[in-house]
């Protein structure tokens, strides 16, 4: 995995489109962090993990990646029509993807907020093969029975928004073990924005921080959100002082 760049990946850059329409002081513009993807473009890997804290423009970026790349806005495919109530940033509209040669043109958008609506969409639009009745599973059995889909069986780029969200820590491990296998398959890519240590310690995958003052390339061991769960298991009482109850 990683910077392979003979290797036919989905996305390889992503950057500012030459008729963009978004300016600096509009909204997600203004967001550091898109800001630099607009400004100095941004290169992906074929695992490339996204962390920060809310409101630093993760789900914004992610999402507008694959609203650019042609998938659903609310979760689905590039065949997805599934939609219920637009919310999604100007952001796909000003930016532009750079493709590898030869690459797969399939893809999948998954995000926790909205899996409830695509799998009512799936429900009411059965394809022909057999799966899962996803409402009359719990959470993490819905999304780890979509992982283990033929949805995410061959070549493609995979999109996740905080699939962690609901998971237990084992539901996580194997949420984590399936995305280990997933980019094992050769033309497989995959980009997830999460707030969990452990989805954030998948193997060789690129880690960037989201922050105040742009994009960071980080190490898992340099992560804030590792060195917090650390410190708070250790000591739980170092920040509960500071809470208000």
């Amino acid at each position: 995995m990683g910077d392979d760049w003979t290797a036919p990946l989905p996305v390889r850059r992503v950057r500012r489109s030459t008729d963009a329409t978004l300016t600096a002081n509009q909204w997600p513009a203004t967001l550091a962090p898109v800001a630099h993807v607009l400004g100095q473009g941004l290169d992906l890997a074929q695992a490339t993990i996204v962390v920060g804290e809310n409101g630093t423009g993760k789900s914004t970026f992610v999402e507008a990646v694959a609203v650019a790349y042609g998938l659903a806005p609310e979760g689905g495919s590039t065949g997805a029509l599934h939609a219920t109530r637009p919310t999604e940033s100007s952001l796909s509209q000003s930016i532009s993807l750079e493709r590898g040669a030869g690459a797969s043109r399939w893809g999948y958008f998954l995000r926790a907020e909205t899996m409830h609506g695509l799998f009512t969409y799936l429900e009411d639009n059965p394809s022909r093969r057999p799966e899962p009745r996803f409402h009359e599973l719990s959470h993490g059995e819905s999304f780890l029975a979509m992982l283990n889909s033929d949805r995410f069986t061959g070549e493609g780029f995979f999109v996740m928004d905080e699939p962690e969200a609901g998971l237990s820590f084992h539901a996580q491990l194997a949420l984590l073990g399936a995305l280990i296998q997933l980019v094992a398959i050769p033309g497989v890519q995959v980009l997830i924005a999460t707030h969990s240590p452990v989805v954030a310690s998948l193997p060789g995958a690129l880690i960037l921080e989201f922050d105040e003052d742009g994009i960071h390339e980080r190490a898992w061991d340099d992560l804030d959100v590792v060195d917090h769960h650390r410190r708070f298991l250790e000591a739980p009482e170092r920040y509960l002082r500071h809470l208000r109850y």
